[in-house]
């Protein structure tokens, strides 16, 4: 079995298929591990005491944290010791091989796609976006009335993406919409 994709996905479905199958996974672009549990709570208890989860985009952590990935729970160290072959990045597939950055292949049985996403607003015709295509906003408030986005990756802080803190971004959202619905 080959995974692509060595991040918050990618890791734990290679460790999960490592139990039964012979698992290669393809990492591209390495994130800093981080342990899923400190003494006993989880991390996220700590990043949200210590204020990271609520520190802004404009603050001077979110501008070193923000373009930063972390793997959260795995690691390639450990992936290693579950019997997880690493493999750089994969570059090409030729009929049934895959080809890695290194000139390695592999003809695995199943290839498991998971290399995260890229965003794409593409269907959104309205002028929002500034000459690299990125959506300009504040908050997930746009300069279009009545346009908004929620969920985006540091929309606001640093939990803007992840479930346990959109809700933050929705209520400031919300509260955007009723004042566009309350004007004349």
């Amino acid at each position: 079995m080959l995974v692509v994709g060595g991040g918050n996905t990618g890791f734990p479905i290679a460790e999960e298929l490592a139990r039964t199958h012979e698992v290669h996974l393809s990492i591209g672009s390495p994130q800093t591990p981080l342990p899923q549990r400190v003494a006993g709570h989880d991390l996220f208890r700590y990043l949200e005491a210590l204020g990271v989860m609520r520190a802004t985009v404009d603050s001077r952590l979110g501008h070193r944290l923000r373009y930063r990935e972390t793997l959260i729970g795995s690691s390639p160290r450990a992936a290693r010791r579950r019997g997880i072959r690493m493999r750089g990045r994969t570059v090409d597939a030729q009929r049934s091989e895959v080809i890695f950055a290194d000139g390695g292949r592999l003809a695995p049985a199943a290839v498991i796609w998971a290399s995260g996403f890229a965003v794409d607003h593409s269907f959104v015709h309205v002028p929002v976006f500034d000459d690299a295509a990125r959506l300009m906003h504040r908050r997930g408030v746009t300069a279009v009335p009545g346009l908004y986005f929620l969920g985006l990756t540091w929309q606001y802080t640093r939990g803007s993406a992840l479930l346990g803190w959109v809700k933050n971004d929705a209520q400031f959202i919300a509260q955007r919409i009723a004042e566009f619905a309350q004007t004349p």
